[in-house]
């Protein structure tokens, strides 16, 4: 009977342990939500990866150490896992992790900025070599069309009242 007992608690603390890896697990797909933010969608698969991932792990503690069998202590051993992890260590090790991926997300993008600094000076030496002459350009035949425009404009304003005179005068000269 001892020997049972003695399997049976080598068991739960089995699945204690299990319990607080998967409590680190999720903690790890909380961690990277807070570093990289993401789209809803990408959220919803992380979620569904997580499930397959833990329910897979868990099948085979299952089947490798119970033999397929649910007891009441494995689900306890779970539970208390879980609530052991997330009442002592999760908040640190969120904590903790967040704060390394973020001074590493900002190093590497430093590291990547630098890296891209000297294409920043070619592509800011060949625009100004290119562009200026170009905006040169675009500004004079902008101010050819205006004026052209303007002195269209004119022109047919021009016209247009001389031919309401000459209107008006032939009408004039009809009545007298």
């Amino acid at each position: 009977m001892e020997n049972t007992i003695g399997i049976q608690l080598y068991s739960l603390f089995l699945f204690i342990i299990a319990g607080i890896l998967i409590g680190i697990f999720f903690d790890i797909f909380r961690v990277l939500r807070r570093t990289f933010k993401t789209p809803d969608w990408i959220t919803y698969l992380e979620d569904i990866l997580f499930w397959i991932l833990t329910g897979t792990f868990l099948l085979f503690l299952l089947f490798y150490f119970q033999n397929g069998e649910i007891r009441g202590y494995v689900i306890l051993g779970l539970f208390f896992g879980i609530l052991i992890y997330m009442l002592t260590i999760s908040k640190h090790f969120i904590k903790i992790s967040v704060n390394i991926l973020n001074t590493i997300k900002s190093i590497v993008k430093q590291i990547i900025l630098w890296c891209l600094k000297p294409f920043s000076i070619v592509w800011k030496t060949i625009h100004k070599a290119l562009m200026k002459p170009i905006s040169f350009m675009v500004i004079n035949v902008r101010k050819l069309f205006t004026t052209f425009h303007k002195n269209h404009i004119s022109a047919i304003k021009n016209k247009k009242i001389k031919n309401k005179r000459r209107n008006l005068q032939k009408n004039v000269e009809k009545y007298n």
